[in-house]
Protein backbone atom coordinates (compact mmCIF):
# COMPACT_ATOMS: atom_id res chain seq x y z
CA UNK A 1 0.00 0.00 0.00
CA UNK A 2 1.49 2.88 -0.99
CA UNK A 3 -0.71 5.54 0.28
CA UNK A 4 -3.63 7.92 -0.49
CA UNK A 5 -4.98 8.57 -4.10
CA UNK A 6 -2.74 5.49 -5.67
CA UNK A 7 -5.15 3.59 -8.00
CA UNK A 8 -3.70 0.27 -7.74
CA UNK A 9 -3.99 -0.23 -3.63
CA UNK A 10 -7.07 -1.50 -4.13
CA UNK A 11 -6.48 -4.00 -7.35
CA UNK A 12 -6.37 -7.23 -5.63
CA UNK A 13 -9.91 -6.49 -3.78
CA UNK A 14 -11.31 -5.91 -7.27
CA UNK A 15 -10.08 -8.84 -8.49
CA UNK A 16 -10.82 -10.49 -5.78
CA UNK A 17 -14.86 -9.24 -6.37
CA UNK A 18 -14.82 -9.40 -10.11
CA UNK A 19 -13.76 -13.53 -9.59
CA UNK A 20 -16.84 -14.38 -7.03
CA UNK A 21 -18.93 -12.48 -9.61
CA UNK A 22 -18.06 -13.97 -13.02
CA UNK A 23 -18.03 -17.61 -11.12
CA UNK A 24 -20.63 -17.52 -8.28
CA UNK A 25 -22.33 -14.97 -9.10
CA UNK A 26 -23.47 -13.79 -12.60
CA UNK A 27 -24.10 -17.50 -13.36
CA UNK A 28 -27.34 -18.48 -11.11
CA UNK A 29 -30.65 -16.87 -10.65
CA UNK A 30 -30.55 -16.38 -6.84
CA UNK A 31 -34.22 -16.31 -5.19
CA UNK A 32 -32.97 -14.38 -2.18
CA UNK A 33 -30.22 -12.25 -0.32
CA UNK A 34 -29.75 -15.38 2.18
CA UNK A 35 -29.05 -17.68 -0.47
CA UNK A 36 -26.20 -15.76 -1.93
CA UNK A 37 -24.99 -14.36 1.68
CA UNK A 38 -24.68 -18.24 2.30
CA UNK A 39 -22.96 -19.03 -0.82
CA UNK A 40 -20.05 -16.53 -0.99
CA UNK A 41 -19.60 -17.51 2.79
CA UNK A 42 -19.17 -20.98 1.25
CA UNK A 43 -17.20 -20.18 -1.33
CA UNK A 44 -14.48 -18.16 0.80
CA UNK A 45 -14.49 -20.61 3.26
CA UNK A 46 -13.42 -22.95 1.01
CA UNK A 47 -10.90 -21.29 -0.16
CA UNK A 48 -9.32 -19.92 2.91
CA UNK A 49 -9.01 -22.88 5.24
CA UNK A 50 -10.45 -21.65 8.74
CA UNK A 51 -7.98 -24.10 10.76
CA UNK A 52 -4.03 -24.20 10.53
CA UNK A 53 -1.98 -27.14 11.19
CA UNK A 54 0.69 -26.54 14.11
Amino acid sequence: MSGRGNCYDNSLVETLFKTIKSELIWPVTWQSRKQVENAIARYIGGFYKPFKRH
